[in-house]
Formats: C-alpha cells, sequence, structure tokens
C-alpha cells in the first residue's frame, strides 16, 4: 500500500468520527495503533466468521473488480464488511453479526501494522461500500463451498 493509499483510507475514515482531529490524534498516540469509530454513521459492518469470512471475499473478488473495505480481527477469526449504514438493522443470518448504529468499532490506522485488527480490503477515496445484496449472494455461495469442502474433509 502505498502512502497516498493510506492518507485517502485516514480521510474517508475520519468523516465517521464524532470529532475527526481527536480520531486523528488517538491513531498517532495509540501504541496499537487503532482507535474507536462509530458504525451507522456512514456505514454499518457486518462481521463473518473467519473461514466463511474469507470464502466470501474470494466469491466477492469475482463478483466485482474492488468489494468495500474488509477488516480482519487478529488471527483472522473474523471478518467485517463494510456496508451501507442501516444494513445491520435488517440483516438475518446464522453466525453473521452486525455493528450498525449505536455500536463502535476498533479501527486500525490505515497503512501501519498492527497487533491485531488489519485492513484485508483498505477504504477507497470514493467510499465505496459493498452492496449489500452482493454480499448476500457472495455469502450464500461461500456457504456451499464451505460445506462442501467440509464434506470432502470428513
Amino acid at each position: 500500500m502505498t502512502d497516498p493509499e493510506a492518507r485517502v483510507a485516514v480521510e474517508w475514515l475520519v468523516t465517521a468520527a464524532p470529532d475527526p482531529e481527536a480520531c486523528r490524534w488517538e491513531w498517532e498516540r495509540n501504541p496499537h495503533g487503532v482507535a474507536l469509530l462509530p458504525a451507522g454513521r456512514r456505514w454499518d459492518v457486518l462481521i463473518l466468521p473467519g473461514g466463511l469470512g474469507q470464502a466470501t471475499l474470494d466469491v466477492l473478488y469475482l463478483l466485482l473488480d474492488r468489494p468495500g473495505p474488509v477488516l480482519a480481527d487478529f488471527g483472522d477469526s473474523r471478518l467485517g464488511f463494510f456496508v451501507p449504514a442501516g444494513t445491520a438493522s435488517g440483516w438475518i443470518g446464522t453466525g453473521v453479526r452486525g455493528a450498525g448504529r449505536g455500536s463502535w468499532i476498533v479501527v486500525p490506522y490505515p497503512g501501519r501494522a498492527t497487533g491485531g485488527v488489519r485492513w484485508v480490503v483498505l477504504p477507497d477515496a470514493w467510499g465505496t461500500l459493498t452492496d449489500p445484496a452482493v454480499l448476500e449472494l457472495a455469502l450464500h455461495e461461500a456457504a456451499a463451498r464451505v460445506l462442501a469442502e467440509e464434506g470432502r474433509t470428513s
């Protein structure tokens, strides 16, 4: 990732913060390189278990030139897909958690290594988010692939 990509991502992310300057300050001074940002303002986050999340991301790359931002937690045990605000409140799916209005998420500083949360897909200059309908289709396809793979290994 280049420095301009990271700067663009920072500028987009801080628009969700109640105080953008305080968010920048937190990122610069937090030894872990993370800040808390509210979901539900500019975006929601749908959080999938790691294996299913990675399979879903693989399918999204087949369907789209570029999905919206995606976060992975420590050990990639969960992936968080950024979707339009309001999506989480209407999403129903086994094992899928939604972070929407009233939720806060840990967001790493773009372009810096952290000990835990990391960007799998960095935000872009246009504020691209993953379309929930496309994510749902990708999730169904990924679930079928994961089940088929599990059936082959048991």
